[in-house]
Protein backbone atom coordinates (compact mmCIF):
# COMPACT_ATOMS: atom_id res chain seq x y z
CA UNK A 1 0.00 0.00 0.00
CA UNK A 2 1.51 3.31 -1.08
CA UNK A 3 1.77 5.81 2.04
CA UNK A 4 2.13 9.32 2.82
CA UNK A 5 2.53 12.20 5.44
CA UNK A 6 3.01 15.78 6.37
CA UNK A 7 5.57 17.02 8.80
CA UNK A 8 7.98 19.89 9.30
CA UNK A 9 11.14 20.36 8.88
CA UNK A 10 13.23 20.43 11.86
CA UNK A 11 16.94 20.94 10.67
CA UNK A 12 19.84 19.12 9.35
CA UNK A 13 22.18 17.25 11.40
CA UNK A 14 24.48 14.23 11.35
CA UNK A 15 24.09 10.51 12.80
CA UNK A 16 26.91 7.53 12.82
CA UNK A 17 25.81 4.03 11.25
CA UNK A 18 27.02 0.85 12.82
CA UNK A 19 30.43 1.18 10.89
CA UNK A 20 31.06 4.60 12.54
CA UNK A 21 30.16 6.65 8.91
CA UNK A 22 29.02 10.20 9.15
CA UNK A 23 25.65 9.70 7.67
CA UNK A 24 24.26 13.91 6.98
CA UNK A 25 20.29 14.21 7.66
CA UNK A 26 17.30 16.26 7.89
CA UNK A 27 14.82 15.69 10.29
CA UNK A 28 11.77 15.88 10.26
CA UNK A 29 8.64 16.18 12.83
CA UNK A 30 6.08 13.87 10.68
CA UNK A 31 2.48 13.51 12.11
CA UNK A 32 0.59 12.41 13.56
CA UNK A 33 -1.95 12.70 10.76
CA UNK A 34 -5.65 11.95 10.45
CA UNK A 35 -7.82 10.87 7.39
CA UNK A 36 -9.88 13.96 6.61
CA UNK A 37 -11.39 13.04 3.62
CA UNK A 38 -11.70 9.59 1.00
CA UNK A 39 -12.00 10.47 -2.57
CA UNK A 40 -12.93 7.92 -4.81
CA UNK A 41 -13.16 6.72 -8.58
CA UNK A 42 -16.83 6.25 -8.30
CA UNK A 43 -17.41 9.60 -6.39
CA UNK A 44 -14.52 12.31 -7.56
CA UNK A 45 -12.99 10.55 -10.66
CA UNK A 46 -10.04 9.43 -9.05
CA UNK A 47 -8.70 7.73 -5.69
CA UNK A 48 -7.29 10.45 -3.32
CA UNK A 49 -6.90 10.66 0.30
CA UNK A 50 -6.86 14.00 2.21
CA UNK A 51 -4.75 14.18 5.59
CA UNK A 52 -4.60 16.96 8.26
CA UNK A 53 -1.81 17.76 10.13
CA UNK A 54 -1.46 20.21 13.47
CA UNK A 55 -4.52 21.46 15.47
CA UNK A 56 -5.74 25.04 14.64
CA UNK A 57 -7.08 27.22 16.77
CA UNK A 58 -10.34 28.07 16.38
CA UNK A 59 -10.12 31.98 15.63
CA UNK A 60 -8.20 31.02 12.57
CA UNK A 61 -10.47 28.98 11.04
CA UNK A 62 -13.44 29.69 8.47
CA UNK A 63 -16.96 27.97 8.84
CA UNK A 64 -15.92 26.32 6.00
CA UNK A 65 -13.13 24.38 7.41
CA UNK A 66 -14.73 24.10 10.32
CA UNK A 67 -17.66 22.23 8.86
CA UNK A 68 -15.22 19.80 6.36
CA UNK A 69 -13.99 18.05 9.90
CA UNK A 70 -17.16 18.59 12.13
CA UNK A 71 -19.05 16.52 9.81
CA UNK A 72 -16.77 13.89 10.11
CA UNK A 73 -16.18 14.50 14.34
CA UNK A 74 -12.87 15.32 13.97
CA UNK A 75 -10.81 18.83 15.07
CA UNK A 76 -10.07 21.18 12.99
CA UNK A 77 -6.01 20.83 11.02
CA UNK A 78 -3.55 23.65 10.26
CA UNK A 79 -2.69 21.83 7.12
CA UNK A 80 -4.35 19.75 4.49
CA UNK A 81 -2.56 17.92 1.85
CA UNK A 82 -3.93 15.41 -0.76
CA UNK A 83 -2.42 12.30 -1.68
CA UNK A 84 -3.51 10.35 -4.90
CA UNK A 85 -2.74 6.50 -4.83
CA UNK A 86 -3.94 3.77 -7.01
CA UNK A 87 -5.48 1.69 -4.06
CA UNK A 88 -6.90 3.69 -1.08
CA UNK A 89 -8.62 0.83 0.21
CA UNK A 90 -6.25 0.79 3.39
CA UNK A 91 -7.38 4.06 4.33
CA UNK A 92 -10.66 4.97 6.05
CA UNK A 93 -11.78 8.09 7.41
CA UNK A 94 -10.68 8.71 11.08
CA UNK A 95 -7.87 6.74 10.59
CA UNK A 96 -4.52 8.10 12.32
CA UNK A 97 -1.36 8.39 9.88
CA UNK A 98 1.92 8.15 12.53
CA UNK A 99 5.62 8.56 11.66
CA UNK A 100 6.03 4.80 11.78
CA UNK A 101 4.31 4.20 8.42
CA UNK A 102 7.36 4.40 6.89
CA UNK A 103 10.84 1.98 8.27
CA UNK A 104 14.28 2.71 7.84
CA UNK A 105 15.94 1.53 4.75
CA UNK A 106 12.64 3.07 2.82
CA UNK A 107 12.55 5.43 -0.58
CA UNK A 108 10.84 8.62 -0.30
CA UNK A 109 10.24 11.55 -2.03
CA UNK A 110 10.00 15.23 -0.12
CA UNK A 111 8.01 17.97 -1.36
CA UNK A 112 8.33 21.46 -0.43
CA UNK A 113 8.59 25.36 -0.83
CA UNK A 114 11.87 25.96 -1.40
CA UNK A 115 13.67 29.42 0.10
CA UNK A 116 12.61 32.47 -1.13
CA UNK A 117 15.35 35.43 -2.19
CA UNK A 118 13.13 37.57 -3.45
CA UNK A 119 13.64 39.68 -6.72
CA UNK A 120 17.32 38.56 -8.03
CA UNK A 121 19.69 39.61 -10.51
CA UNK A 122 20.94 37.05 -13.45
CA UNK A 123 24.15 36.47 -11.33
CA UNK A 124 22.59 35.30 -8.50
CA UNK A 125 19.72 33.84 -9.90
CA UNK A 126 21.21 32.02 -12.88
CA UNK A 127 25.03 31.75 -11.74
CA UNK A 128 25.83 34.12 -14.45
CA UNK A 129 29.79 35.86 -14.87
CA UNK A 130 30.28 39.34 -13.89
CA UNK A 131 32.07 41.61 -16.78
CA UNK A 132 35.17 41.82 -16.07
CA UNK A 133 36.58 44.69 -13.46
CA UNK A 134 39.32 45.87 -16.05
CA UNK A 135 39.92 47.75 -19.44
CA UNK A 136 37.67 50.05 -19.36
CA UNK A 137 34.33 47.77 -18.65
CA UNK A 138 31.55 49.66 -16.98
CA UNK A 139 30.54 51.48 -15.27
CA UNK A 140 27.56 48.48 -15.12
CA UNK A 141 29.35 44.88 -14.13
CA UNK A 142 26.31 42.64 -13.58
CA UNK A 143 23.56 43.65 -16.06
CA UNK A 144 22.43 40.85 -17.92
CA UNK A 145 23.97 41.49 -21.70
CA UNK A 146 22.40 41.43 -24.70
CA UNK A 147 18.45 41.32 -25.35
CA UNK A 148 18.09 39.59 -28.36
CA UNK A 149 18.37 40.30 -32.17
CA UNK A 150 17.14 44.13 -33.17
CA UNK A 151 14.95 43.27 -36.69
CA UNK A 152 14.71 40.11 -36.56
CA UNK A 153 12.29 38.69 -34.62
CA UNK A 154 12.65 41.79 -32.34
CA UNK A 155 11.56 40.19 -29.61
CA UNK A 156 13.13 38.48 -26.86
CA UNK A 157 13.01 34.63 -27.09
CA UNK A 158 10.93 32.97 -24.70
CA UNK A 159 13.16 31.36 -21.58
CA UNK A 160 15.93 33.55 -21.64
CA UNK A 161 17.29 33.75 -18.23
CA UNK A 162 16.75 37.22 -17.14
CA UNK A 163 16.24 38.56 -13.56
CA UNK A 164 13.07 37.73 -11.42
CA UNK A 165 11.89 36.02 -8.62
CA UNK A 166 14.32 33.29 -7.09
CA UNK A 167 13.32 30.99 -4.83
CA UNK A 168 9.84 30.37 -2.71
CA UNK A 169 8.53 27.59 -5.18
CA UNK A 170 7.53 24.11 -4.94
CA UNK A 171 10.03 21.61 -5.59
CA UNK A 172 10.81 18.08 -4.80
CA UNK A 173 13.57 15.87 -4.09
CA UNK A 174 13.54 12.16 -5.42
CA UNK A 175 14.64 8.77 -4.13
CA UNK A 176 15.66 9.87 -0.83
CA UNK A 177 16.79 7.30 1.86
CA UNK A 178 15.07 7.11 5.09
CA UNK A 179 17.92 6.39 7.81
CA UNK A 180 15.81 6.37 11.15
CA UNK A 181 12.53 6.75 12.85
CA UNK A 182 11.35 8.27 15.93
CA UNK A 183 8.22 6.88 16.84
CA UNK A 184 8.31 8.80 20.36
CA UNK A 185 9.26 11.96 19.39
CA UNK A 186 7.73 11.53 15.92
CA UNK A 187 10.87 11.92 13.95
CA UNK A 188 12.26 10.79 10.74
CA UNK A 189 15.55 11.31 9.49
CA UNK A 190 16.30 11.57 6.22
CA UNK A 191 19.52 11.50 4.40
CA UNK A 192 20.54 14.56 2.71
CA UNK A 193 18.80 17.71 2.27
CA UNK A 194 15.01 18.23 1.33
CA UNK A 195 13.68 21.76 0.40
CA UNK A 196 12.38 24.68 2.71
CA UNK A 197 13.22 26.32 5.63
CA UNK A 198 13.73 25.35 9.05
CA UNK A 199 10.13 25.04 10.41
CA UNK A 200 8.85 24.92 6.71
CA UNK A 201 5.66 22.32 5.69
CA UNK A 202 7.00 19.03 4.17
CA UNK A 203 5.20 16.34 2.12
CA UNK A 204 7.01 13.14 1.93
CA UNK A 205 5.70 9.57 -0.04
CA UNK A 206 6.99 6.82 -1.21
CA UNK A 207 9.60 7.14 -4.01
CA UNK A 208 8.44 7.04 -7.61
CA UNK A 209 11.86 5.57 -8.61
CA UNK A 210 11.86 3.11 -6.46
Amino acid sequence: MKKGIIGKKIGMTQIFDEKGNVIPVTLVEAGPCVVAQKKTTENDGYDAVQLGFMDAKAKQTTKAEKGHFEKNGLTVKKHLKEFRFDDCSGYNVGDVIAVDTFAAGDKVDVTGMTKGHGYSGVIKRWNHHKLRMTHGVGPVHRQPGSMGPISDPSRIYKNKKMAGQYGNEQVTTQNLKVVKIDTENNLIAIKGAIPGAKGGIVFIRDSVKA
